[in-house]
């Protein structure tokens, strides 16, 4: 166990009275994640122990992180929220995140990612703003908003990824002509943005996705065709590739990777989970899902082998892909019984503490 945090403070009074400091660290690293805010409550230096950076990757390195769902939404009034849902309390339902950034609520065009125990927010625009470079940053120890680098240049309605511990804000448009062909990785080891062109980049970005190590864009069917082109970054020879037709053909919609499986919630009529069979080069349908349940537009996130099916309102739906039973080609699921008044759920996810 990295001692620093314990040693920085051994003139303190202990962490726990009668218990060396390592040990009280060793007892209180195996408490629940839902009462890690009651921890904060009871001295500073619980406190500070909570946030630090000691505590998480203790927890990650023995096991007991546990993974909470983080969903950028926005309602009715067209203003953004964050919120946040314990997939082992789905009873709690999702509790809304304080504290978002005002000069970023009205925005769209967005970017949300994660690395490690924080989310950022990325760029965007409005009818009175042009593309931005202001990124924000999550901190899910400290449950506090911070600005934090901006990117080389202002972006909105672009590809947001992350990939081998760093960051990328793909395309989108923005105030250089160049922009749609360029993007910016962030490196949370320098703190600092990099940028890069490419005339391979689409340009009309709709969805993206990490899956088999390589970042893949897809844009949009033309009108004059209804190919779906996608286009795939190959992280070790850092170029931008063609995808191939048969996988990208099948997705359209929100995809979701479990297992190093690809999975794709076809939302064209009602909602049906597929899952692209690599060693055939085929997609495959897994079933359909309860109308009764999911309200699309939904977003896709998985912990475990447990995708979680997130539309308007928060709307959740739990299928366990481990064990994907149906009924009638009705997949068998549970389900988070609530209902907020939003919009459009626009991403979706996971942070580990």
């Amino acid at each position: 166990m990295d001692q620093r945090f314990i040693l920085t403070d051994s003139a303190q009074s202990p962490l726990i009275c009668g218990l060396p400091d390592d040990i009280a660290f060793l007892c209180l690293a195996r408490v629940a994640r839902e009462y890690h805010a009651l921890l904060k409550c009871v001295s500073k230096r619980w406190r500070e122990l909570v946030c630090s950076e000691e505590w998480y990757f203790y927890r990650r390195k023995h096991n007991l992180d546990e993974t909470w769902i983080y969903a950028l939404c926005r309602d009715q009034e067209e203003q953004l929220h964050c919120y946040v849902l314990d997939p082992n309390q789905l009873r709690r339902g999702w509790k809304c995140i304080r504290g978002l950034p005002l000069r970023s609520l009205k925005r769209k065009g967005m970017g949300f990612e994660v690395l490690g125990n924080k989310a950022y927010i990325l760029g965007g625009c409005c009818w009175y703003e042009d593309a931005c470079d202001e990124v924000y940053c999550y901190d899910a120890s400290m449950n506090s908003w911070n600005e934090a680098p901006p990117l080389s240049t202002g972006r909105c309605y672009f590809a947001c990824e992350a990939l081998d511990d760093k960051i990328y804000a793909i395309g989108g448009q923005g105030p250089k002509s160049s922009d749609p062909c360029s993007w910016d990785t962030y490196d949370p080891h320098t703190n600092t943005w990099k940028s890069h062109v490419d005339p391979n980049v689409v340009p009309d970005i709709e969805d993206s996705m990490v899956f088999d190590g390589k970042i893949y864009i897809r844009c949009g069917s033309s009108a004059v065709s209804s190919h779906v082109y996608a286009v795939v970054y190959n992280l070790s020879s850092g170029t931008w590739e063609h995808a191939d037709d048969d996988m990208v053909s099948g997705w359209r919609g929100p995809a979701v990777v479990v297992d190093n499986t690809l999975y794709v919630l076809d939302q064209s009529s009602g909602t049906r989970l597929m899952m692209w069979c690599k060693g055939k080069r085929e997609w495959v349908a897994i079933g359909r899902l309860s109308s009764l349940f999911t309200m699309p537009p939904c977003r896709l996130v998985s912990i475990g082998k447990s995708i979680f099916v997130i539309g308007k309102g928060l709307r959740t739906v739990v299928v366990d892909v481990g064990n994907a039973g149906n009924a009638g080609g009705v997949l068998m699921s549970s389900s988070v019984r609530q209902w907020i008044s939003l919009g459009d759920v626009i991403s979706c996810k996971t942070i580990a503490i």
